[in-house]
């Protein structure tokens, strides 16, 4: 028999991994499955209601579909930090297994939010056709750019706060009480080119904003990227995305006995 290289061998541990996060995920039944898409239909549905209340529905583009995009990108990342916190401690008992790294179940956890934000995704696009909503893309492939680096993104945050986390609980407590507020300074139900520039001054220092803005402006004919600093975001994905490797390389003994 073959011997398996250590990279067919972490390929079969993350892929076991995220099957069980799919079970735990769901594990409420029919429920887990409503509440999925139940959720965030919910978020929509009271924001796009509230604006169209306050200030009509005046808006150049589609905005029921402009607020689906930014809820699904920022529930995307929000989930993915959300359940990289706990990712190590609440797998431990599987690292008697010298196969099992604490990173896998990271990874597993990463995917399988992947996997819920496209099931989310495709309801949304069926249901948005069946109403008759502006589907219309812009450029398409740059939106499916926009995605995978907010995922990277997502995901280098997650790991570094994780990390950072396991040794020092209150960082963690910190990081998820911001992680609700973030969504009202994140232009999810708001494009920057409608505030004021004192406004879009201090919003420019949040990294997710520019996020929001490149899936909308990639998204909408009638919006554009010009608020995106692309060396901005890319320095804070890769700053934190070195910084986890590098901590969980050193400390990969410490996590695991913790």
């Amino acid at each position: 028999m073959t011997e398996r290289s250590s990279w067919q061998v972490q390929k079969s541990v993350i892929y076991a991994l995220f099957l069980r996060e799919v079970n735990v995920r769901f594990s409420a039944g029919k429920l887990g499955y409503f509440w999925v898409v139940f959720e965030p239909l919910m978020q929509i549905s009271i924001f796009v209601m509230v604006k169209v209340m306050l200030f009509g529905n005046n808006s150049n583009f589609d905005y029921y579909v402009f607020i689906t995009l930014g809820f699904v990108g920022f529930n995307l990342f929000r989930h993915i930090v959300d359940r990289s916190l706990k990712a190590f401690s609440a797998n431990k008992g599987l690292y008697a297994y010298k196969q099992v790294k604490p990173i896998d179940a990271l990874i597993a956890r990463v995917l399988t939010e992947i996997l819920v934000s496209g099931v989310i995704t495709v309801i949304f696009v069926l249901v948005g056709f069946y109403f008759g909503f502006d589907m219309n893309v812009e450029n398409l492939g740059m939106v499916i750019v926009s995605f995978i680096w907010l995922i990277v993104f997502a995901f280098s945050l997650g790991l570094f706060i994780a990390v950072v986390g396991l040794f020092f609980d209150s960082f963690q407590k910190v990081v998820k009480l911001l992680l609700s507020p973030l969504m009202f300074i994140s232009a999810i139900f708001y494009s920057m080119q409608d505030l004021p520039q004192a406004v879009q001054a201090l919003l420019y220092y949040n990294p997710l904003t520019h996020f929001m803005e490149m899936l909308h402006g990639y998204y909408f004919y009638v919006l554009d990227d010009w608020f995106v600093d692309y060396q901005y975001i890319l320095i804070w994905t890769i700053i934190p995305l070195y910084l986890g490797l590098w901590l969980y390389r050193k400390l990969e003994k410490g996590i695991i006995s913790i």
